[in-house]
């Protein structure tokens, strides 16, 4: 039988380090990529991408060779005073996510909003592919 010791230390600091990457400093740590839905409907597509506490002076959208970038850099700064001392904070933040867009996006006609943490961005489609057919089993 072996005995193994058990430390309860590193557990409990990972627990924190995941609660404050979660919650507090999503931007923080390398890799953050926004969650995004996609949605399509006969006369278009829609992309809502959650990124709460930002501004839409924020976004950078970018459409080169059908492909649709959204990113954004974002850097704060808090800073607290008491009789006794100061506390300043940054805190810098960015991500980049892409979309290829299909052929029958209508490309001059893309429109976006940020409204209560949501971007969202339409995709118009093109007239000749909204136009339906049956077409008959031979």
């Amino acid at each position: 039988m072996n005995l193994i010791r058990w430390n309860q230390q590193p557990m409990l600091s990972d627990f924190f380090e995941d609660v404050e990457r979660r919650f507090y400093y999503p931007f923080k740590h390398e890799g953050y990529i926004p969650a995004a839905n996609i949605v399509e409907n006969e006369k278009s597509f829609h992309i809502e991408i959650s990124v709460p506490g930002m501004n839409k002076d924020d976004f950078k959208l970018k459409l080169e060779n059908n492909v649709l970038t959204v990113s954004s850099e974002k850097e704060t700064e808090n800073v607290e005073e008491t009789k006794n001392y100061t506390r300043k904070e940054f805190m810098y933040g960015a991500f980049s996510r892409s979309f290829t867009l299909p052929k029958i996006v209508e490309t001059d006609s893309i429109k976006a909003a940020y409204e209560n943490g949501i971007l969202k961005i339409e995709l118009p489609k093109k007239d000749e592919a909204k136009i339906s057919k049956e077409i008959t089993i031979s």
